[in-house]
């Protein structure tokens, strides 16, 4: 008797994953959106007892690194890491791979939100706020092997925070084609469709179906 491989197989995923995002949010958004390209994954919490790994790397992809390594190897499973950046045009692409420390240790969203808009005051709504928000999305497997994939959003900084959903610089994030709505004003859905690391999360999704 034959059986036939549910879509996480079909497609090249792994039917078990931890993710490796120590932040909540982060960790929420990325069951949501891999659930949505690769229903019959099971993701997996990540250990309460494995430490936080310190981003020490100078890339997005390094650091997305180092969290997959840290938990394939405390886990024995595949697991999936994200890391996020990003870069405003006229702060020379400032905060960067720094976003979640831009206002130092242990900053809140709003100490982050509250410098950003500081270091923009008196800036137009042109080109002075244009931004873009960087994901690098990466699957380590315990042989070692990874695949990695980048999303890309651009848009421009708001002047003041708006909205109640998402987190980070999502109240003042205003991607290119959501009608001038921060993503913090948008629904679940509609963030998908337009985020950073729903694109980065579809475009592992196409790299593990060429593989598989």
């Amino acid at each position: 008797m034959s059986v036939r491989p549910t879509a996480a197989l079909a497609c090249g995923w792994p039917l078990r994953l931890v993710i490796a995002s120590a932040n909540p949010h982060k960790a929420a958004e990325l069951r949501e959106l891999v659930a949505a390209v690769a229903p019959g994954v099971v993701l997996l919490d990540r250990p309460a007892s494995v430490p936080e790994v310190e981003e020490t790397g100078t890339t997005l992809a390094a650091n997305a690194r180092l969290k997959a390594a840290a938990l394939t190897a405390a886990t024995g499973e595949p697991a999936l890491a994200d890391d996020t950046g990003l870069e405003v045009l006229d702060l020379g692409g400032a905060p960067g791979i720094h976003a979640a420390r831009y206002a130092g240790p242990g900053a809140t969203y709003a100490d982050n939100v509250a410098k950003l808009l500081s270091e923009l005051a008196g800036r137009g709504a042109g080109i002075g706020r244009r931004a873009r928000f960087v994901s690098v999305t990466m699957l380590r497997y315990p042989d070692g092997r990874e695949i990695a994939a980048e999303g890309v959003v651009e848009g421009t900084i708001a002047d003041a925070a708006r909205g109640a959903t998402g987190f980070g610089y999502d109240p003042v994030f205003v991607p290119d084609g959501s009608d001038g709505r921060t993503f913090a004003e948008m629904r679940a859905d509609e963030k998908a469709a337009l985020s950073h690391r729903a694109r980065a999360v579809q475009a592992l999704h196409e790299s593990l179906t060429e593989a598989g």
